[in-house]
């Protein structure tokens, strides 16, 4: 069981948005997420992803994106899309062929190798979290 983060925007039932162009494994991920008490929601590409969030970034409290994908944009882009616009958001990306660093990606981000193991995936997404949690003084 991860810790319990101290603010509410952080405990389980937050959105997580999730971007996959494999059905399989966004179906797998989705999963894994709900039953840890997260919201999620799935989108099959960036453009896709970037149109949801223009529409609902508020409600999103974490991005997670496969780099690799289809479209006018790819993972990259779109961590790179809500730092610009988001900075405060967390994000996390996860890839089998690429890093942030070699994909182009110039904000900073939780990263996770795929394949990865669930115990793996769920400490990136607590880290993810708390690498955007408020900081107290």
């Amino acid at each position: 069981m991860c810790p319990i983060p101290t603010s509410s925007a952080h405990l389980p039932g937050g959105l997580i948005l999730v971007v996959e162009d494999d059905p399989l494994i966004l179906e797998f991920l989705c999963e894994i997420l709900q039953e840890e008490g997260f919201k999620v929601e799935p989108q099959t590409s960036a453009d896709a992803a970037s149109q949801y969030l223009e529409a609902h970034a508020p409600e999103v409290a974490l991005l997670l994106t496969d780099i690799t994908m289809p479209g006018t944009l790819n993972g990259a882009d779109l961590a790179n899309l809500v730092g610009d616009r988001w900075p405060d958001k967390p994000v996390m990306v996860m890839s089998g062929y690429e890093t942030p660093e070699t994909s182009g990606v110039r904000h900073p981000v939780a990263f996770i190798k795929k394949p990865w193991a669930i115990g793996q995936l769920l400490d990136c997404v607590d880290g993810a979290f708390k690498s955007k949690a408020p900081r107290l003084h």
